[in-house]
């Protein structure tokens, strides 16, 4: 689109947004105030940015701009966290998934509890003793420059897409509902997020992330706390829901193809959390800008906190949606198009009237934005650096240029991804495979860094075949599966919604509820695989990696070949290892000779390093050896 038509659109929108009504008559609009609160908002988002950038602490090498030279405090770190895992899409769409499907999909609160104990002990310790810049690093250590080229590849492919439509779908919700120009809100995310990100670096995005992840926690209690009052109370909201069987915890159907259970939600749901959590390079890199393993267990245990709070008040405000929507459905009365729309819908029509809560709301919207693309911008920073430039293409930087150098390759990344923006709305429906290929890649990523650190007889080859297959078979069942429900040969049962009391409505037909289907057209085998829950995929990602990655390292010779350095294993397994009979660890290549011989050979790796200027920044004239495998996490404080 030429650049004139859009400042004529953005122009007329302009016009339309200040004078905004809905399609039922309802005269709520944006006020100043709302406005102010919007540009107070992103105005301090920039200032941090621009205080980190220009004003605070000088950023020279690497490890101040991609690690906040690993000095950061928990609690930001904690927020920074979390608000990199609440999208905008899951604030417009986890209520909407009250709405339409019930409570079943907050169980996955539940695996929360389970995900957070598994990254500290069993994943969080091998990142932390090696101190890694890039995740992906760990990959070539355990396997080859191969495997690790493949996962940075999938990640940042994954993350340039994803931050995209993250960004472009709820603007584009947001537009539909409050009359506020899809183009004006995507600039000003994407305006705001790369001057911070790409000038303040890792503190700037993480003090930014905390003061975001505020104003999102502001915004979403104070919607619910109208709402809940405009409801009549706790009690009348409740009842409405538990009229229409939305209130389900406990949906313990076995089947596979059912798209919310209690298994699927609670065991799908770990193994997708635990990609996010255990191999994400965002999380990774938080990890490591704290300097202790201990603050990291803990922003762990809070952004937990933070996110099942997060999830409650959202199913929650689902609930008070379907109570004030209980007899006219706004999808039904073609009100609005798209789920997403419900929750925007909601708040402009019962409190538009209400001067600043508008404004509070779109802010919140804005903020989780914000967070998703600055951590995005970060990591995808981090890798191209690490994995691409030093790694795959041995280009040696000065480390003294290293924050300069990070600076400007953030800002790229944010320009990429602000023009896909005008990409992605050309995409109509392949807009929803986008957003399944986040969660598709995720396991099979996990599945990578887990035959790497359990399992000491997986090599380079089966890794790599074991990753191409999986995804290979995971794409086409996501991509078949949003082919399938788009096209109608697949649908899932939603639950009951009238328009029986609708005042205005556009349906030449007024429907009591909605049917209680969900039918395949059609008997083919693959339609039945195409029915798996979504929720599924990461597990299945994450099996195929594991499974066709054993096999292959067992027919490619890998016991024999197998010479390990036990630091790249996860704890457990390295304990494991050392408890094995002598005759064992020689078949496993653990002799005594062997172990003595891998510490000289890292003692001599960690003494070069010291030696030459690495790209990393962590080139200090003391260090912390925080080693849960020699020390018991014990801190030792070491001059060189």
């Amino acid at each position: 689109m030429a650049s004139s038509t859009i400042m004529a659109e953005i122009l007329h929108s302009v016009e339309n947004f200040t004078n905004y009504t809905d399609i039922c008559g309802n005269n709520n609009r944006f006020h100043w105030p709302d406005y102010a609160i919007l540009v107070v908002m992103l105005v301090v988002s920039a200032s941090i940015g621009l205080f980190y950038g220009y004003f605070g602490p000088k950023q020279k090498t690497a490890s101040d701009f991609l690690l906040g030279g690993s000095s950061m405090g928990t609690f930001p770190m904690a927020m920074s966290l979390a608000s990199s895992f609440i999208t905008a899409i899951e604030l417009l769409g986890n209520p909407a998934e009250m709405y339409v499907y019930g409570t079943q999909f907050w169980m996955t609160c539940i695996a929360f509890i389970f995900v957070i104990p598994i990254t500290s002990h069993l994943y969080l310790p091998v990142y932390r003793h090696l101190k890694l810049t890039s995740a992906y690093e760990y990959l070539e250590m355990r396997f080859s420059s191969h495997v690790r080229t493949y996962g940075a590849a999938m990640y940042m492919l994954q993350m340039i897409l994803y931050t995209s439509v993250a960004v472009y779908a709820p603007a584009l919700a947001l537009s539909h509902v409050t009359g506020l120009n899809t183009y004006i809100a995507v600039s000003c995310i994407y305006g705001v997020c790369i001057f911070y990100a790409s000038q303040g670096g890792m503190k700037a995005v993480m003090i930014t992330d905390t003061f975001q992840a505020g104003v999102l926690i502001g915004s979403i209690l104070v919607v619910l706390g109208l709402g809940d009052w405009m409801a009549g109370g706790a009690t009348s909201v409740w009842n409405y829901n538990s009229f229409s069987e939305r209130i389900e915890l406990f949906k313990m159907d076995p089947s596979p193809t059912v798209r919310h259970s209690f298994w699927s939600v609670v065991i799908g749901g770990t193994f997708y959390w635990l990609t996010m959590f255990c191999s994400n390079q965002a999380s990774v890199q938080k990890y490591l800008s704290v300097e202790t393993i201990s603050q990291a267990r803990q922003a762990l245990w809070v952004s937990c906190a933070g996110l099942i709070l997060i999830f409650t008040i959202n199913f929650y405000t689902g609930m008070i949606m379907y109570a004030a929507y209980h007899d006219c459905d706004p999808l039904k009365s073609n009100e609005i198009t798209a789920r997403d729309q419900l929750l925007p819908l909601y708040v402009m029509t019962y409190m538009g009237h209400l001067q600043g809560v508008p404004g509070l709301f779109v802010a919140g919207i804005f903020s989780a934005s914000l967070g998703t693309v600055a951590s995005a911008l970060n990591s995808l920073t981090a890798v191209t650096v690490k994995d691409f430039l030093h790694g795959a293409l041995k280009w040696e930087l000065p480390d003294e240029q290293g924050a300069k150098i990070g600076k400007w390759i953030s800002l790229a990344f944010g320009l990429l991804s602000f023009g896909l923006v005008f990409v992605v709305e050309q995409m109509g429906s392949v807009l929803q495979i986008a957003l399944s290929f986040n969660g598709m890649v995720g396991g099979i990523t996990l599945g990578l860094f887990s035959l790497g650190m359990f399992f000491p007889w997986s090599n380079s080859k089966g890794a790599l075949c074991g990753a191409a297959i999986a995804t290979g078979f995971i794409l086409w069942i996501g991509i078949g599966t949003q082919i399938a429900l788009a096209s109608g040969v697949i649908t899932y049962e939603e639950k009951f919604t009238s328009v029986a009391g609708c005042v205005c409505t556009n349906v030449s037909d007024v429907f009591n509820a909605t049917l209680p289907v969900m039918e395949t057209h059609g008997t083919k085998w693959w339609i039945q695989l195409y029915k798996l829950s979504y929720l599924w995929y990461s597990l299945l990602g994450f099996l195929f990696t594991i499974i066709v990655g054993l096999t292959v390292s067992i027919l490619t010779g890998s016991l024999e070949t197998c010479h390990l350095d036990e630091d790249l294993m996860s704890p457990p397994v390295r304990r494991w290892l050392e408890s094995l009979p002598s005759n064992i660890k020689q078949f496993l290549r653990l002799s005594e000779e062997t172990k003595e011989s891998t510490a000289l050979e890292k003692t001599e790796i960690k003494q070069a390093s010291y030696k030459s200027v690495d790209f990393t920044g962590i080139q200090n004239h003391s260090f912390i050896l925080e080693d849960e495998y020699q020390t018991g996490g014990i801190k030792t404080d070491i001059k060189v």
